[in-house]
């Protein structure tokens, strides 16, 4: 049975256990960089019906990395709170540099 998360922090080492694949980690940094951009240039030119591609955006870059790259389930079906906030962690992280600590530290939590 899988485990219950209680938490995001709880949840994250999870998330970057599932995410070992450099070029799924990409995808979904692409995914996210290119959502917040048409988040933003929708706001900024009040181009409305473009809001409706963010999903498709940042979903659909994710999991075509989750099928071809790391070939597994996006947790974002179990945990979809969790995934989407993570997505954004690790954006943040491979931006500052920190998500190789981070898969270090996911790795040997996961293990245990």
């Amino acid at each position: 049975m899988p485990k219950k998360f209680q938490s995001l922090k709880e949840f994250y080492p999870f998330y970057l256990s599932e995410h070992q694949n450099r070029t799924s980690r990409n995808l979904h940094f692409i995914g996210t960089l290119l959502l917040i951009i048409c988040f933003f240039y929708s706001l900024i030119t009040q181009t409305w019906w473009m809001l409706v591609l963010i999903p498709v955006i940042g979903y659909g870059f994710a999991w075509f990395g989750h099928a071809f790259f790391e070939k597994n389930k996006p947790a974002t079906f179990t945990y979809p709170f969790y995934s989407l906030a993570s997505d954004f962690i690790m954006f943040w992280d491979i931006l500052n540099g920190s998500i190789g600590e981070k898969l270090k530290r996911a790795k040997e939590v996961h293990q245990h």
